[in-house]
């Protein structure tokens, strides 16, 4: 997983930088396939079935990427595609498909195009005409909301916050208004600044805390903030960390209310 991309076109439109260049005719599809986020028995069926018959596999960490082939015995040549060479690696990626060559995008782990720049290519593909086949599955935003125990009818999704102090209290105190569950990405790096801005800005609220979801160590854990700093101060703070943060309790009492109105009485 990794950050938004700072910028995109609106859609339709063809990003400047990959270049103007259109291709009249192109018979290449893009699959954008989601991989397993710890556990590799949740990869799909139809995921092993594209990344055996695609020309070429592009991924963030080419390593990651090949361990994964190799533990299902799929050999495919394998190209990066991370934050850092988007652009140019991109502009590549967009002439391998218009020479009609088949292309399965991976991200490290989960499903590219949440928080990582693969949202970049799908955009540009799209743009220049390319077919391109999303192939669902493991999302590290949607195991953690599903165990959460927590309203997710509506819901908002926010990535990673800033990283700078001032513009994560900013965003969360945006986010608080919305009065709707939030999802955000957190690292170890990160967890605990992150933690102790949420109690600045929603107080005592009881949130959950997933971590290594999916794997040997798995732990889905709500409290308020306060306890999970004291909990992450007993050792070293591992893992990729998801965050549900539910509505205020006033938000989920006027929803109930709407959800389930009094009859009307004669």
């Amino acid at each position: 997983m990794r950050d938004h991309p700072r910028s995109h076109p609106q859609s339709g439109e063809t990003d400047p930088r990959f270049g103007s260049e259109r291709t009249n005719r192109l018979s290449g599809t893009l699959f954008v396939v989601a991989t397993p986020i710890g556990n590799l028995e949740d990869i799909t069926l139809r995921a092993l079935r594209v990344l055996r018959e695609a020309d070429l596999v592009a991924c963030e960490d080419t390593r990651r990427t090949r361990a994964l082939l190799t533990h299902f015995d799929i050999h495919k040549p394998t190209v990066s595609y991370y934050e850092h060479n988007k652009l140019t690696r991109g502009r590549e990626l967009l002439r391998e498909l218009a020479a009609g060559r088949s292309i399965a995008l991976v991200t490290d782990a989960g499903t590219p195009g949440i928080s990582d720049p693969g949202v970049l290519l799908v955009r540009e593909a799209r743009a220049h005409g390319v077919p391109v086949v999303p192939v669902p599955g493991p999302a590290a935003l949607v195991a953690g909301l599903s165990a959460a125990g927590v309203p997710a009818d509506r819901f908002v999704f926010d990535g990673f916050l800033p990283v700078k102090p001032g513009r994560r209290v900013n965003r969360l105190t945006a986010l608080r208004e919305l009065e709707t569950t939030v999802v955000l990405y957190e690292s170890p790096h990160r967890i605990v600044a992150t933690l102790g801005a949420i109690g600045e800005v929603y107080g005592q609220v009881e949130l959950v805390v997933a971590r290594e979801l999916t794997k040997q160590y798995e732990e889905v854990v709500t409290a308020t903030p306060a306890a999970h700093l004291e909990r992450l101060a007993a050792g070293p703070v591992r893992g990729e960390f998801t965050l549900v943060i539910p509505a205020s309790k006033s938000a989920r009492v006027e929803d109930e209310s709407d959800e389930n109105p009094e009859p009307e009485r004669g």
